[in-house]
This record gives C-alpha cells, sequence and structure tokens, in this order.
C-alpha cells in the first residue's frame, strides 16, 4: 500500500450563515500538500463548520474551496461536489464505527463501496491496520475494543483508500488523558509516514501546540492568527490570541514613548498609586499615549524574597502573595499588584505564605505588547 502525499486545500472568501446567525465570515486558508494544520478555538468559533464545508457536509453561502486545484464548492459559480466526490478521509469524535462488524471489515468497508478488487482490499486494509498497530486484532468485533482501538479503526478507516486530504473532527475528546496523549504521538507518527495532507479541528491548545505544522486560531467565524506553534505562543497577535493559547497575564498599560525595539510603558496599579513604569516588547504601530496590552506568560516571570538588583535593563513589580496552588511539578502562585493578579510558576518546593511581599522580575522581551 502506497500512500499518496495529498493535496493542496484552498479556501477563498468562505462564508457559512445558520439563518441570522454568520457562523463563518470571509475566511482564507491555504493547506499545503502534506501539511498538518489544526482549527483551534473555543465552542461556536467556526472551526467545525469550516471543516464540514471542506467535508462537502455543509453548503457553504459564499466562497470557494479548492482540493488539489479541483473546484469542490463556488457558491458564486454553482458548484458544489458531494463529500462522495471529493476523495477525503474523516475522523469524528463518535468513532463511527459499525459493532457488527470485525475490525477488518469495519476498515475494508470504503474500499468495497469503491468496488475495488478482493486483492486490493487485503493489501490495502492489512497495510491501514498494520500502521495503526491493530493488524493482530483483525478478526475482533469492535464491541470488544477499548476507545483507543475504536480510534485507531476509525484512523485507519479514513486512510485505507489512500484519499487527498484526511479531516479530523476533535477525534481524541472522548479518550481520557494518559490514552490522549498517547493518540497524539500516535497520530503525527502516522500523518509523517502516510505524508497525507490533515487538517484538525480541536479546542485544547496543547494538542493543537504538540501536532501541527502550523494553527490556525479562529474565533466568532474569522481567523484571529495562523502559524507555527512556537510563533503562535511566543508572539501571539492579540489578547485573545495570548488568552486563549496557554495561561497569561494580560495587564492595561499606555505607551508613554520607545527605546529601541521596546516598549515604554505606564502600567495603572490603583488609585493614589503612582503607575509602575515598565518595558516591554511589540506594540509595533501604537502611537503615544495609546492604551495597549501586556501579555506576561506566568514562567516567564521570576519570583523574589527581596528586592532584586536587576540593573536598568529589567523590570520589577512589588506585590503580595495571593495564594499557591500545588499542581505537581511546579507550583501556582498569584500575587496581588495593586489591582492586578499575576500568575507566576514556581518550582514546586518553593513555601510562600499568603500577603507575604514578593518581588517579580521579568526580561523587557518577555513581555508583549498588543494593541486589542
Amino acid at each position: 500500500m502506497t500512500m499518496r502525499a495529498g493535496a493542496t486545500v484552498e479556501i477563498e472568501h468562505l462564508r457559512k450563515n445558520f439563518g441570522a446567525e454568520l457562523a463563518v465570515r470571509d475566511l482564507n486558508l491555504a493547506v499545503a500538500q502534506g501539511e498538518f494544520v489544526t482549527l483551534l478555538g473555543p465552542s461556536g468559533c467556526g472551526k467545525t463548520t469550516t471543516l464540514r464545508c471542506i467535508a462537502g457536509l455543509e453548503r457553504p453561502d459564499g466562497g470557494e474551496i479548492r482540493i488539489g486545484g479541483e473546484v469542490v464548492a463556488s457558491a458564486e459559480r454553482g458548484i458544489y461536489l458531494g463529500p462522495e466526490d471529493r476523495n477525503i478521509g474523516m475522523v469524528f469524535q463518535s468513532y463511527a464505527i459499525w459493532p457488527h462488524m470485525t475490525v477488518f471489515n469495519n476498515v475494508a468497508y470504503g474500499l468495497r463501496v469503491r468496488r475495488a478488487s478482493a486483492s486490493v482490499i487485503k493489501e490495502r486494509t492489512t497495510r491501514a491496520l498494520e500502521l495503526v498497530g491493530l493488524a493482530n486484532l483483525a478478526d475482533r468485533y469492535a464491541t470488544k475494543l477499548s476507545g483507543g482501538q475504536r480510534q485507531r479503526v476509525a484512523l485507519a478507516r479514513a486512510i485505507v483508500y489512500e484519499p487527498r486530504v484526511v479531516l479530523f473532527d476533535e477525534p481524541l475528546s472522548n479518550l481520557d488523558a494518559k490514552l490522549r496523549e498517547q493518540m497524539r504521538v500516535e497520530l503525527v507518527r502516522l500523518q509523517q509516514e502516510v505524508g497525507i495532507t490533515s487538517i484538525y479541528v480541536t479546542h485544547d491548545q496543547s494538542e493543537a501546540l504538540v501536532m501541527s505544522d502550523r494553527v490556525v486560531v479562529m474565533d466568532k467565524g474569522t481567523i484571529q492568527q495562523i502559524g507555527d506553534p512556537q510563533t503562535i505562543y511566543a508572539r501571539p497577535a492579540n489578547s485573545f490570541v495570548a488568552n486563549f493559547i496557554g495561561a497569561a497575564n494580560l495587564i492595561d498599560s499606555v505607551l508613554l514613548g520607545r527605546s529601541g525595539d521596546l516598549c515604554e510603558l505606564d502600567i495603572v496599579v490603583g488609585e493614589g498609586r503612582p503607575p509602575l513604569r515598565l518595558r516591554a516588547a511589540g506594540g509595533n504601530g501604537a502611537v503615544i499615549g495609546q492604551r495597549l496590552i501586556m501579555s506576561l506568560r506566568p514562567e516567564d516571570l521570576a519570583l523574589h524574597l527581596e528586592r532584586p538588583d536587576i540593573g536598568l535593563n529589567g523590570n520589577v513589580l512589588e506585590g503580595a502573595v495571593i495564594d499557591t496552588v500545588y499542581l505537581g511539578n511546579f507550583l501556582e502562585c498569584r500575587v496581588k499588584v495593586g489591582r492586578h493578579a499575576i500568575d507566576v510558576q514556581l518550582d514546586h518546593y518553593e513555601q510562600l505564605a499568603p500577603q507575604q511581599k514578593v518581588f517579580l522580575t521579568f526580561d523587557p522581551d518577555h513581555g508583549l505588547c498588543l494593541t486589542e
């Protein structure tokens, strides 16, 4: 069984309405051949609707979708190919496997529908089961499988007929945490081995960061940012992305000026108290006096029991411990700095008491000024 490298997927000005609700608005996305792209966002952001439009399960109200250069949907040109004519594979959250069939017959079903020969069915089904590690369970009925094994059957069935693209609709959400981690690794391995174009939908940030070549962050039917996982995490385009991807402290500030590549900021801490003067990166295009939001990741802050001597290039925040939460490999500490509650990640052996005075420092390059 030799897999093709997959096909490109191009989406231009996609729009989908459900009555008066605009679920997807003017969405543009190009997925390269063999790329693994994740659509990430909260419930109702339009990611699943976008996936269903690619699959042919929803008819777009505007825009065009091309798979491998072929137009499969164009509202303006009146073109619409059904799912059966798009040569795609799809893996659902619910597995959608048949309990009355064996593992082999579940996987072979798509080939039988396509009237493949018996020899082709045997060869390709066996190879697909080998790829997902289920060759030894070919004769077992689906009712006798674990959740992880059922998901592997669904994967094998999606790739057995060599589709141009495989679409994943939150396929790991029904698995427990440990099995989810294992399946992430398996999915990445399988995608790299098969080399097929994959579009994956999830609301789980860690899944998106671990598995993807690129992440498409969505909110309210629009794309907020597209980028590789490291860029999405380290350089979010706006406060929504910063807050949705991992944990972030979002602190209101005002731009006072610039010093090289850094912003000089005023941070309002409360009535009757002078603002803090800090420096952070970003803020491109902002003007003096403009309100900005400074994003600080908890792991980029250092906590000190005494005021540190950091010279001219650091930032110091004086505050008091609100509380701490033990999370195994690290301690999560909330520190009150004026009106702000700032989260910090610490070594899990650190001993802190509520109301204890502490000092937080961070490198200016680790703070990011966002314009929204």
